[in-house]
């Protein structure tokens, strides 16, 4: 379980990182959301480059989900994974629903700062 950050780098290309929660406590303040959703990618989903369409965590509540970056690189995610995805320009990344299980994910996009 763990906290990440999907975002886009000065070369136009999606990428991820760790967030430390204790050092970032900025992230531990109360956010202003506007709605919240789930959904449910049955095995075998893929959906091809997209950047997202706004700032908002995505956290997995079962199954896992992959992130492809466009340097080539795929990242995991499984149930209590959170991202702050804001790759909002540039390529952006692929996702797709790993194994054989569907993947439970809320979405929670956040308000406009």
């Amino acid at each position: 379980m763990g906290t990440f950050r999907l975002y886009t780098g000065d070369d136009g290309q999606s990428h991820i990182e760790t967030i430390d929660l204790d050092q970032t406590p900025d992230w531990k303040s109360a956010q202003a959301a506007t709605t919240i959703s789930f959904s449910e990618g049955p095995a075998g989903r893929f959906s091809d480059w997209h950047p997202a369409p706004r700032r908002q965590f995505v956290i997995i509540l079962s199954g896992q989900l992959e992130i492809g970056l466009g340097d080539g690189s795929k990242h995991v995610f499984g149930p209590g994974d959170a991202r702050l995805v804001e790759d909002t320009t540039g390529q952006g990344h692929t996702t797709a629903t790993h194994g054989d299980q569907a993947c439970v994910t809320c979405t929670i996009p956040l308000a406009n700062q």
